[in-house]
């Protein structure tokens, strides 16, 4: 076992550098400022200092905290100490550093293949006389 994590620490420490370790508090603060961005983007004639002011009582921690139950609830002190060891390695390491880009391209890439699926049946309804024209 790495020296990196308690071994007697509690379960909740332990979650707590899992979620660490996966990028849970980076990616919290990527949402928040992505939803900030989305809501200057709307047309709001709020200044700047706005914007700041409310990002920085985004709190993480508070993110964290309320994810740690749902961690507890499904995996084992031993499971979670395992995970930790898997996400310090370079395999982990690398799992967290592409997880980001491969989400955004199968994101687009199910885009697409919804469309297709949509463009597909409508027009296999249309053909088959279940598809009432507008």
């Amino acid at each position: 076992m790495s020296a990196s994590f308690s071994q007697s620490g509690s379960k909740t420490e332990n979650i707590k550098k899992l979620l660490e370790l996966t990028g849970a508090r980076k990616l919290s603060v990527q949402v928040a400022q992505t939803m900030v961005n989305a809501f200057k983007g709307e047309g709001s004639t709020a200044p700047d200092e706005f914007w700041d002011e409310f990002l920085k009582e985004m709190d993480s921690d508070t993110l964290i905290n309320m994810t740690v139950p749902v961690y507890e609830k499904y995996y084992s002190d031993k499971e979670i100490k395992q995970l930790i060891e898997f996400y310090q390695s370079d395999i982990g390491k690398k799992v967290v550093l592409v997880t980001p880009q491969i989400m955004q391209e199968s994101m687009q890439l199910g885009q697409i293949w919804g469309r297709d699926i949509a463009e597909r049946l409508q027009a296999r309804l249309r053909e088959k006389g279940y598809l009432k024209q507008l």
